[in-house]
């Protein structure tokens, strides 16, 4: 029950700030995702319809437009003024986070060793999962330390899908059908992370 109130609680918390903010609602091929905007710069994306509210400000059209473009394989880096609000460690994790190349994942602890401390592993867990503009700051890119996908806002299976997309568009969609020789062990690190080694 505990777990249930408290993602109930974030839920309201997320319809209170949409309301006071410009936002969209757009459609993707993981669900809908809802986009606020505050003085140009985006402040958030989350999972679902949280619902639209005034008029949306141009930053917002261009994150729709990026999306559109990252969701078709065109896009590998977004362009757009963010301003998440978080603690000074939550900046220093997201602005890592910014940092993990398209196609790429990193652990939990190496997150936590880009940010400053080694020792922080759950620390930048718990940063990485009060990411407020998914996708866009790649939180999805952190993976458990043994290769296996864990934990996810929007879940597991956005989480697998963006991760097969971004390996898909960096070592092409046939990779799959490749010998291991013919891409090294890029090839074998994205075979044995989807556990079909």
């Amino acid at each position: 029950m505990k777990v249930f109130s408290k993602y109930l609680i974030v839920f309201y918390m997320n319809m209170w700030y949409y309301a006071f903010m410009a936002s969209i609602v757009i459609d993707t091929p993981i669900g809908k995702l809802t986009l606020a905007s505050n003085n140009g710069a985006l402040v958030r994306l989350d999972f679902g319809d949280l619902g639209a509210n005034g008029a949306p400000e141009d930053i917002l059209l261009e994150a729709e437009k990026q999306l559109k473009e990252y969701f078709a394989g065109e896009r590998k880096e977004f362009s757009l003024e963010l301003a998440p609000e978080g603690t000074p460690w939550q900046s220093k994790v997201w602005t890592e986070l910014t940092k993990i190349p398209y196609g790429k994942t990193i652990s939990y602890g190496e997150l936590a060793c880009r940010a400053g401390s080694p020792m922080a592993a759950r620390a930048a867990g718990m940063a990485n999962n009060r990411n407020p503009i998914s996708i866009i700051i790649p939180c999805h890119r952190v993976i458990g330390a043994d290769g296996k996908l864990v934990g996810y806002g929007g879940g597991l299976p956005a989480k697998e899908f963006l991760l097969k997309l971004e390996t898909e568009n960096r070592l092409g969609k046939n990779f799959d059908s490749c010998d291991t020789d013919c891409k090294g062990e890029e090839l074998r690190t994205a075979t044995r992370r989807r556990g079909e080694a």
